[in-house]
């Protein structure tokens, strides 16, 4: 099968179905007669910048990252204003804490801006490390992000 033709059919289940994770992916792919092994979910899941994020129901899903027609950087900003709730700076590192289940989605929009501030992430359900190449640069950074923080939500 076609990459492309998998991953349209992997947009439409993840668009129709609450799908939580890689074996429930290659179950429902499975029932619409598509086998792919685990290796290939996971490409596909990473080409297709799919994270799990809440739904209405507070219940994690994949979803597919599109930003919509906002510019990158102002729905960076938007998501910061919206889940982070604690920014802490460690030499080169900044620690964020997010809301419950919003770890994964900022880090994969820092991660797609390919920002010359993040040499790279690394997220978990509520919390990202941000590593920058310099102490001077994550000051940056940490500033950037501390000016898009909502005050009302920050502990």
């Amino acid at each position: 099968m076609k990459k492309s033709l998998r991953q349209s059919r992997i947009e439409q289940l993840i668009n129709q179905y609450p799908i939580g994770t890689q074996e429930d992916l290659m179950r429902h792919l499975e029932e619409i007669g598509i086998k792919a092994t685990q290796a290939t979910i996971s490409r596909d899941i990473r080409e297709m910048q799919v994270v799990k994020a809440q739904d209405g129901n507070g219940n994690l899903r994949y979803t597919i990252f599109k930003p919509g027609n906002k510019s990158e950087e102002e729905h960076l900003h938007e998501t910061i204003n919206e889940v982070v709730i604690g920014l802490t700076r460690v030499q080169f590192m900044n620690v964020i804490k997010t809301l419950p289940s919003n770890g994964n989605l900022l880090a994969a929009i820092l991660d797609d801006l390919n920002m010359p501030e993040v040499v790279g992430t690394l997220a978990g359900h509520d919390t990202i490390i941000v590593v920058s190449p310099n102490e001077k640069v994550a000051q940056q950074l940490n500033e950037e992000i501390a000016q898009n923080m909502n005050p009302d939500i920050v502990h």
